[in-house]
């Protein structure tokens, strides 16, 4: 059972979720694909919301679920392939798109890896520690790609417009970079988050990690 005062930073991860949305509902450059995009982090925040009780991730877990939230809002609101700010660095930098979408694929890397790596964690669902970072790892892939087979069908069933749906921008290779992107956010967080996360898990859950120092989670 949790504290009133425990539970008030996941009510304000939740206030600050709805304002995003809210913010992206208010005259997006097309509400048919705004209403495309906005369902994955809506059915996602339901399911976290529904199993809450059964499973509460680590805040450092659900603040970057959060912030990937944020990008989703945004990339809705203008279309992937017209966010302000990189518009911007296209024409300051000289490149031939904008790559907005891309920092989005990055967290749709890491997004799977902390969940998943934290859930076989904690409850103890695969042995071995490096095993549980290479599992993660494979289902941040095929996450990835069963999320660029389903824009793909979302868009060839409803007659989306590839441009501004899946951001492709004429880039030929526009669903491997996608793929690519989201690899190295799950490789990011196996490198050089790893340690971090499991301080985090180890003070928010005490005894998690069964070692001669609980302090000091394995590493290898």
């Amino acid at each position: 059972m949790f504290s009133q005062i425990s539970m008030k930073k996941y009510y304000f991860l939740l206030i600050l979720f709805f304002i995003g949305f809210i913010w992206s509902s208010i005259n997006p450059r097309n509400y048919g694909h705004w209403a495309g995009e906005m369902a994955a982090p809506v059915v996602g925040a339901v399911i976290l919301i529904v199993t809450f009780k059964r499973f509460r991730y680590t805040i450092i877990t659900y603040s970057v679920i959060l912030l990937s939230c944020y990008f989703m809002f945004t990339g809705a609101h203008y279309t992937f392939s017209r966010v302000p700010v990189f518009e911007w660095i296209k024409e300051i930098t000289g490149q031939t798109r904008n790559n907005f979408d891309k920092f989005g694929h990055v967290f749709q890397g890491i997004i799977p890896v902390l969940m998943v790596r934290e859930l076989f964690i904690r409850k103890k669902l695969v042995k071995g520690y490096k095993l549980i970072s290479f599992i993660s790892f494979c289902i941040c892939m095929a996450t990835t790609s069963v999320y660029e087979l389903i824009e793909y069908l979302v868009c060839t069933v409803f007659g989306g417009n590839p441009s501004t749906f899946l951001g492709t921008q004429g880039d030929f290779w526009d669903s491997q970079t996608d793929m690519l992107a989201a690899a190295l956010g799950g490789l990011f967080v196996l490198v050089f988050l790893r340690k971090v996360h499991d301080r985090v898990i180890e003070k928010e859950f005490p005894g998690t990690f069964i070692s001669e120092s609980k302090t000091n989670p394995p590493t290898g």
